[in-house]
């Protein structure tokens, strides 16, 4: 199903050729005066030079040629030359009713579907998830989700950060701490236990402390490079040690990530590409990329039209350890031979900016990807509290992720049962799914390069631009369908009817939007138009639900048509909040 401006361009288009001028020049926009009209087309102020022909007098010919059509009810010429544009009911009415008749709501299918791998979520081994680690994960999410909805192939990959010196950190503190450990005996050639010697907890605190000496006590700095490499190296009982290590963090981490619906297709990490870097290393080298530059070796990636200064990008170091360059390279290199991408997204802090594009520069100077593979850098901006600054628990300290999530859901919960008929189990439940949203939308509302204040109060509000707001007009609309069924109604083949009032229109008006804004979301990447869109959507129909009888209307015929209309609003935002990476409770 074509896009409403599309449609409207087409009718338009064909006017213009109608009336003697090209149809090109038919391109019909949404109103930017509203109160005016509801579209508008500016081709006749275009078409002025080109037949030296005052803009009014074709806008005329134009409105001539439109008289009689079955898609505008209303069109006017209007000095200096615009053309302002009314759709009519009866028009608006077809476009609804295929919306409803059609898959994903007349979504028009890509020609060519992409495959698509997304970088985000970046969480480390043995470190808990914090507040820095949610505008990756959400962001990413609801990226995934809505090329996916807009009908492309997508793999999420959370890339863990599994390799080098934290990893020999956490088994120097492990070693201090329990150094009788059978895989630190490397005479020892049995099985080694299936259980981790430790618990999620513990690993939480060998972490911050090992790495605390180490920063103190250069002679423990060096025990736990020598055990990364030994790790690195192949040691039987630092690789049993490092999968447990993997195994815990891991596990812990997908229930952090499933706390905020947060899934992943990959759950790969720097460690799976150790062994290829050598390999990569090699070709870069032989076919003259790669050179030493006072013993480091490095790809030089700038280029003669740069305005700023772009360092070349290292490779290996001078003492030939490998840098995180490295690894994503190599990341890049296995994923072309795997997976074969169109494209890579990464969903990373905007602060990385300049390495990735010295990382991008050097795939594609070296031919690690081909000429038409996509590289994308989606940098976000920061979480920030009150005070503007990055976000920080009451005492100064990091915030931990479930810690933020446990709170917010706290809140939510008192909320919900401050004057509302419910059992704590099933506010409990409510309270989670909502303050979910609360969370998501509050982010996911902000353009993705943009800083954003974190504001428990305002996100949680059942008021305004939030999640809770959205979730409330889905509830509502949930509630008045559950009643119509009560009273013996049907939601099978409901038949619908034209508009009957303004703000019956102005819904629908909203609704033809939505494929539109949701092309538009997969191909920017912005999952922010979809969050205007619903809310939008959501402010319509509830000014819509304010000035019209509903369940109280008399004519039968009328009352279907405005329940069809509600039960397509309530799909378009349910098909809207899961895309965003959320879902609405059946009650509030």
């Amino acid at each position: 199903m074509k896009k409403i401006l599309e449609l409207l361009s087409e009718e338009m288009g064909k006017a213009f050729e109608a009336a003697g001028y090209d149809k090109a020049l038919g391109r019909v926009t949404v109103s930017n005066r509203p109160d005016l009209c509801e579209y508008q087309c500016n081709g006749a102020m275009a078409g002025a030079k080109q037949y030296k022909k005052a803009p009014i007098a074709i806008a005329g010919d134009v409105a001539a040629q439109l008289k009689d059509s079955s898609v505008f009810s209303q069109v006017q010429a209007v000095a200096p030359g615009f053309l302002n544009l009314k759709l009519s009911e009866a028009y608006l009415l077809e476009v609804i009713q295929r919306m409803a008749s059609e898959p994903k709501f007349g979504l028009e299918m890509p020609e060519r579907r992409k495959k698509i791998i997304i970088d985000y979520g970046g969480a480390n081994v043995a470190k808990p998830l914090h507040v820095g680690h949610i505008r990756s994960a959400v962001i990413g999410e609801s990226i995934k989700r809505i090329c996916r909805y807009a009908g492309h192939e997508v793999i999420g990959d959370v890339h863990l950060g599994d390799w080098g010196l934290q990893m020999g950190l956490v088994i120097t503190g492990l070693k201090d701490r329990q150094p009788d450990l059978v895989y630190f005996d490397e005479s020892f050639q049995g099985e080694y236990p299936a259980e981790a010697p430790f618990t999620i907890s513990e690993l939480e605190e060998i972490y911050p402390a090992a790495s605390a000496k180490s920063k103190e006590d250069p002679e423990y700095k060096a025990r736990a490079m020598e055990a990364t490499f030994k790790l690195q190296s192949g040691v039987r009982g630092y690789r049993a040690l490092w999968r447990h290590i993997l195994n815990v963090s891991v596990e812990d981490l997908k229930k952090n990530y499933a706390s905020l619906n947060v899934e992943f297709d990959l759950w790969k990490g720097e460690s799976d590409v150790h062994d290829l870097i050598p390999k990569m290393v090699a070709y870069m080298k032989d076919n003259g990329y790669a050179h030493l530059s006072e013993g480091a070796l490095v790809v030089d990636v700038k280029e003669e039209t740069d305005t700023k200064e772009i360092p070349p990008c290292m490779i290996l170091k001078s003492d030939g350890a490998s840098l995180y360059n490295t690894t994503d390279l190599a990341t890049i290199m296995e994923r072309m031979e795997q997976y074969d991408p169109d494209e890579i997204i990464y969903v990373v802090d905007k602060r990385q900016d300049l390495y990735f594009e010295q990382v991008f520069r050097c795939a594609r100077k070296t031919k690690l990807v081909k000429p038409d593979t996509q590289l994308k850098f989606l940098g976000f901006g920061t979480m920030n509290g009150a005070d503007g600054k990055p976000f920080k628990t009451r005492d100064g300290g990091v915030m931990r992720l479930e810690n933020l999530i446990r709170e917010t859901k706290e809140e939510m919960f008192k909320k919900i049962r401050e004057g509302r008929e419910m059992s704590e189990k099933e506010a409990l439940l409510v309270a989670d799914q909502v303050a979910v949203s609360a969370l998501k939308y509050g982010d996911l509302s902000n353009q993705a390069s943009k800083d954003y204040v974190f504001d428990i109060d305002r996100f949680t509000s059942f008021e305004g631009d939030t999640g809770p707001y959205i979730l409330y007009t889905i509830v509502r609309i949930k509630s008045i369908l559950n009643k119509y069924r009560e009273q013996g109604g049907s939601l099978e083949n409901l038949r619908m009817q034209p508009a009957g009032n303004e703000s019956e229109k102005a819904l629908e008006m909203e609704l033809v939007q939505f494929n539109t804004m949701m092309q538009t979301a997969a191909e920017e990447t912005a999952p922010h138009k979809v969050c205007g869109y619903i809310y939008d959507l959501a402010n319509a129909f509830n000014h819509f639900y304010h000035e019209t009888r509903i369940l109280g209307e008399e004519d039968a015929g009328k009352k279907e048509s405005l329940i069809a209309l509600l039960v397509l609003t309530k799909d378009v935002l349910e098909a809207c909040i899961d895309v965003l990476g959320f879902e609405a409770p059946d009650k509030m």
